[in-house]
């Protein structure tokens, strides 16, 4: 890996860590605060809403920075160890954490609109596009977890390939 696209990738996560930090921080309490004042439906919603924002960034955050360890760890040369397993498995179990916590948002959305004034209701469109934004999400595990093998297929190779190298050695 060219060490400007280290850099590049290392400035877009440290980018995006701090942006997500100011939006747990900052934009979320002012998000339950406008949520309390609009009251009617919306008022109880605002606690199940706020946390899953709130537990989606923290997964995005566990993502972020397990891509920042596995580049490290490819940048030193050891990403085909069985250390690089832990961030890889981190990043699954991130993008499904999100895609659960995706759906969970859609049946909320989709709990406004039993009953209550017709302006606090989410149009059903939204809600599937919610369902599907947490399928794509899920998805993105599924391929994670494709690659995952086949880095677990890398590093056996790299384990026989050291094996064979030293047993070379010795018959030389």
């Amino acid at each position: 890996m060219g060490k400007l696209a280290v850099l590049a990738l290392r400035a877009v996560i440290t980018a995006l860590l701090a942006g997500s930090l100011f939006v747990q921080a900052v934009m979320l309490p002012f998000v339950f605060m406008d949520m309390q004042r609009e009251g009617g439906d919306v008022a109880p919603l605002r606690v199940p809403f706020v946390v899953i924002v709130f537990l989606g960034i923290v997964a995005a955050q566990v993502v972020l920075v397990s891509v920042w360890r596995l580049v490290t760890m490819a940048r030193r040369g050891t990403v085909f160890s069985h250390a690089a397993f832990r961030y890889v498995d981190l990043i699954t179990g991130g993008f499904a954490t999100a895609a659960v916590l995706v759906w969970v948002l859609g049946v909320f959305l989709a709990s406004l609109n039993s009953g209550g004034p017709e302006e606090d209701q989410v149009a059903p469109g939204v809600v599937l596009l919610v369902g599907g934004a947490g399928l794509a999400v899920f998805g993105v595990a599924l391929v994670v977890l494709v690659l995952r093998t086949l880095l677990a297929q890398a590093v056996d190779r790299d384990v026989e390939a050291s094996r064979m190298r030293a047993e070379l050695d010795e018959v030389i």
